[in-house]
């Protein structure tokens, strides 16, 4: 198959890592992929993968009528037979773009909620069965899970854990971002500043490392200061934008995260300690195990601020002085991802959604895009409404949680 894989940018960030890692796995099977995106600190790895990118324009707006019309002609020029866009923005312009085209059109939504002005035909892939469920019926094109997936071949420990004595390293990689992220990395940060100076092996001290970068830089680095001054010394380290952050998964004791950062870590054969909104954090081990296969790694909590520094407090100091139990739970989480989440796995999947859509009717037809366009502008509509009512969240209705 000719397929165009379309992310929604090329920061660092698990839609997008989900997108290439499914692009170079697809490329490997021998289909000849492209992926087209706007520039991006992710667009320099795309060689090491063996796939090619063809630069979008930049647009101020999606949907991007100049985008559009270029990524008709691409689809045209290159024959495209699947275009494939993860999250709403690439869903809407692939499906404008191939309009009257022979080109079929795949979305995947691995946001916590589903666009509902998303054209209805269209094929859909989510992350997660609770996600699926909310909106199969209010859709006429299917709906299919595949779980986010993990390269287990190329991500996988180099080194034993618990080797290293200076400190217990705790790890999350994520986009500093107000919405889902920016409560948690702040209790995080708090958290560890809490800590005691000598709880791992040989009184070694826990330090917290933070990759990622985005508009809430500034108020995590803001707080990481104050608990450094506190400490005299580093406890919370801020390393900014990392256009591959495998080797700081293998270097982690304990991992932090949520969505496909948290499969990630898995992968390296780490602990890990899924992170949510509203001071939501839980080891994951067999336990737990159940609730996050239903709903994604990530959940709704409901602690006040400060019993979720507790909490998450005793969490890391829990891990931090038993680094026989890291080593169990890590190995059990390596073995989960091979069994359940490989990238071989969720390729074979997309695969079998690719040929059921090749084989449908077409989801977009003519009057597809203005029936879209005029769904969204009511969305957008009520949405500027409600913020000018101050009673919406500053990102995009993605932040709000099935």
């Amino acid at each position: 198959m000719r397929i165009l894989v379309h992310p929604h940018s090329m920061e660092l960030g698990g839609s997008q890592l989900n997108a290439l890692d499914l692009a170079g796995a697809l490329q490997g099977r021998g289909h000849e992929v492209v992926v087209y995106s706007e520039p991006g600190e992710l667009v320099g790895g795309l060689a090491d993968r063996g796939l090619e990118h063809v630069a979008a324009p930049r647009g101020r707006s999606c949907p991007s009528a100049g985008r559009i019309a270029h990524l008709r002609r691409v689809l045209t020029e290159r024959r495209i037979e699947v275009a494939h866009g993860y999250e709403w923005p690439p869903v809407l312009e692939d499906s404008a773009a191939a309009a009257g085209l022979p080109t079929r059109v795949v979305g995947t939504v691995l946001s916590m909620a589903v666009a509902p002005f998303l054209p209805e035909r269209v094929p859909l892939v989510v992350g997660t069965e609770r996600i699926r469920s909310s909106c199969v019926d209010a859709r006429s094109g299917p709906v299919v899970v595949v779980e986010p997936p993990v390269d287990v071949a190329g991500d996988r420990p180099s080194r034993l854990p618990g080797r290293r004595e200076r400190h217990v390293e705790a790890v999350v990689v994520c986009r500093l971002v107000p919405e889902l992220k920016l409560e948690g990395l702040l209790t995080a940060v708090d958290a560890v500043g809490d800590l005691p100076d000598d709880l791992g092996p040989r009184g070694a001290p826990v330090r917290l490392t933070i990759a990622g970068d985005g508009p809430a830089r500034a108020v995590v680095a803001a707080r990481a200061a104050a608990v450094n001054e506190r400490h005299g010394r580093e406890v919370v380290r801020l390393l900014g934008a990392v256009a591959d952050p495998r080797p700081l998964y293998d270097a982690a004791d304990i991992a932090l995260g949520m969505g496909g950062s948290a499969l990630r870590s898995l992968a390296f054969a780490r602990p890990l300690v899924v992170q949510g909104e509203h001071g939501f954090f839980e080891l994951l081990e067999p336990r737990t195990l159940p609730y996050f296969l239903d709903r994604g790694f990530y959940g709704v909590g409901d602690r006040d601020p400060q019993e979720a520094r507790e909490h998450l407090a005793g969490l890391l100091a829990d891990l931090a002085g038993d680094p026989v139990r890291r080593a169990w739970l890590g190995s059990w989480g390596r073995d989960l991802a091979v069994r359940r989440f490989s990238l071989e796995r969720a390729a074979a999947l997309l695969e079998d959604v690719y040929a059921a859509a090749l084989e449908a009717p077409a989801a977009h037809g003519v009057g597809a895009p203005a029936r879209t366009v005029a769904r969204l502008a009511g969305f957008k509509v009520r949405e500027h409404r409600a913020r000018l009512a101050g009673r919406r969240a500053r990102d995009d209705f993605n932040a709000r949680p099935v």
